[in-house]
């Protein structure tokens, strides 16, 4: 018996599931190829939001080594306006759960691609507001530790 068509066709991997393998498999170099030159990261802790591929690719180094268990747990499709220029674009909202310093944290990666489907934008949310302190406060002591961001002065 010859398999049907749909059998045959191998589905084309989004932008999404190549970053959601690449986050799961702590694969830097396939993130960084999702993400454009000019990628902005808001960020749940800061109100400036991370500009461009290598400071991206920083954080991610950061977060990669922070999270414990992290998991994404479910996924929606969609278009939504990015906060850089208000154009509808296709989005997507991937939820995630995973621990920092013993505390849960519930949340979402909202990826925003460009016409070539590489990650223009990412947005990400977290709660509860205990679990965004531990995280910024890990994230913060992982910035000073690679260099990214000056030591606070000795008190």
């Amino acid at each position: 018996m010859k398999p049907t068509t749909a059998a045959r066709v191998k589905p084309m991997t989004t932008a999404a599931d190549r970053f959601r393998t690449a986050v799961e498999q702590h694969d830097l170099a396939a993130l960084e190829d999702l993400l454009t030159d000019d990628i902005t990261f808001n960020s749940p802790v800061t109100f400036t939001p991370f500009k461009g591929k290598s400071q991206v690719i920083g954080l991610f180094r950061i977060l990669l080594r922070t999270f414990e268990d992290f998991r994404y747990v479910g996924s929606c499709d969609g278009t939504a306006e990015p906060l850089t220029d208000g154009t509808p674009t296709p989005a997507t909202v991937l939820v995630f759960r995973a621990g920092v310093n013993g505390k849960e944290i519930h949340g979402i990666d909202l990826l925003h691609t460009d016409d070539s489907g590489r990650i223009r934008t990412l947005t990400v949310m977290v709660r509860p507001h205990s679990a965004v302190r531990a995280l910024g406060d890990a994230v913060y002591a992982g910035l000073v530790a690679d260099g990214l961001v000056p030591a606070p002065p000795a008190a």
